[in-house]
């Protein structure tokens, strides 16, 4: 089970730069993949041999400097809500202010472990100055210097010590898939759920999540049997907006990091959203199957042409990663769930298909000399080789005598022809090239 992080504290402490730092340590996750920026709140992140994930709760918050208190105190309840340690990070060049009072506060209530960082603490006079955090009342305090990462050793040492253990799985119980069904708030997840469950309820055992927030039900009709997550019917505080995008984001991480395929659930009155977007990509950065359903399609009006435009805009949307269906439904009227299942279904098992080594180089290898990658300073790179990777998704590697000379156009065009020719709909594919 994957533990969360959150960073908290006020805009400029220095939130962004630590997370940073954080999650640079697993450079193969956090790669410069195009449009880092959309998911610049989340990363994850390895020390010791532990992994987790880290939400900087600074990045949700829009607006100037002197942003009202009130968003960032609802920033603060909700990361004490969902995460399992909180790293609240204050700034000794400033040092306390009323803000920092308002979040210690609220921090000093809560049983969950809280560390208490300094930041900018460069030089012995900084370490000094640093002492009057006692006064927040949150003992134990770390200094760190969150550009040079003077410090951060040490936190994470003590941070890794906090997080929960992970629980070993029972050798007995009997593996499914998991799908996992993510959205907005009120996007119809719980309708989409309960048309799918229907009233047949003998068929639904209810077994206490992996998560302390989302509910499994066993999904065992019309030949199908799989673990649901629902993310829906998690307990709604009164204080936390519906629309609080971070909210959504929050729910989501846990869900889609214990899922295989991610159902996304979109409003088609209000159309594919930054939300919507921001939880897709998290589903593709975790490489989960993705399939997306446009539900409350029987309350659009709709002429010859509307669902072909409409599938065209979200398509845009999601370049460069288009290869996922998209379904149109309601859960209303139970249009189209079927099928939204087969597809499901269908992403998963494309999702753990093993190309044979022989079949994957009889094909790709005659395309690759029709057109080769283009020769940089007169070099030329020559493929000879290529397999899939014995990993859970789908990983590709090529041999070649330059694979430092291979750029992203190619890796795009060679994806595209496993695409072209095995059934990867819905599915992040991983392509390396290395030296044989």
């Amino acid at each position: 089970m994957n533990n969360i992080v959150a960073i908290v504290g006020r805009p400029n402490v220095g939130k962004s730069t630590f997370f940073n730092r954080l999650i640079q340590r697993r450079e193969a996750i956090v790669d410069s993949v195009s449009g880092v920026t959309r998911d610049r709140n989340y990363g994850k992140s390895e020390w010791n041999g532990k992994e987790f994930s880290v939400i900087d709760t600074g990045g949700y918050i829009k607006g100037s400097d002197d942003i009202f208190e009130g968003e960032i105190r609802r920033q603060v309840e909700l990361a004490i809500d969902e995460a399992d340690v909180i790293v609240f990070v204050v700034d000794v060049e400033e040092g306390i202010t009323p803000m920092d009072e308002e979040v210690s506060k609220l921090l000093r209530k809560i049983t969950k472990p809280v560390l208490l960082v300094v930041n900018k603490v460069d030089n012995a006079m900084r370490e000094k100055d640093a002492v009057e955090f006692y006064n927040l009342g949150l003992g134990e305090y770390y200094t760190i210097a969150g550009m040079s990462g003077s410090g951060t050793g040490e936190l994470l040492d003590a941070l890794v010590e906090l997080l929960p253990e992970a629980q070993a799985p029972d050798p007995d119980a009997e593996v499914l898939p998991r799908f996992a069904v993510v959205g907005r708030p009120n996007a119809g997840k719980s309708s989409f759920i309960n048309a799918l469950i229907g009233e047949d309820r003998l068929v639904v055992t209810d077994i206490a999540g992996t998560t302390r927030d989302a509910i499994d039900t066993t999904y065992n009709r019309f030949g199908f049997k799989f673990n649901l997550v629902d993310t829906a019917g998690i307990r709604r505080k009164a204080k936390v907006k519906e629309d609080l995008e971070f909210y959504s984001v929050m729910r989501s991480v846990r869900a889609i990091e214990h899922s295989d395929i991610c159902i996304l659930v979109i409003d088609a009155t209000r159309g594919f959203e930054g939300q919507d977007q921001s939880i897709f990509w998290l589903a593709e950065k975790n490489r989960k199957g993705v399939v997306v359903l446009v539900n409350k399609w029987d309350l659009v009006e709709k002429d010859t042409m509307t669902t072909r435009d409409y599938e065209r805009k979200i398509r845009e949307e999601l370049q460069p990663f288009t290869d996922v269906p998209i379904l149109f439904v309601s859960a209303l009227t139970k249009q189209r769930l079927l099928k939204a299942l087969e597809t499901s279904v269908q992403v998963f098992e494309s999702r753990r298909q093993r190309i044979a080594t022989s079949k994957l180089n009889e094909l790709m290898l005659p395309i690759i000399e029709n057109n080769p990658p283009p020769a940089l300073k007169g070099k030329y790179i020559k493929i000879k080789f290529c397999m899939q990777l014995p990993t859970p998704t789908p990983q590709f590697v090529f041999f070649c005598n330059l694979p430092q000379y291979v750029k992203e156009p190619y890796k795009r065009y060679i994806e595209n022809k496993l695409r072209e020719h095995f059934d990867f709909n819905g599915v992040p594919i991983d392509i390396y090239f290395r030296q044989k």
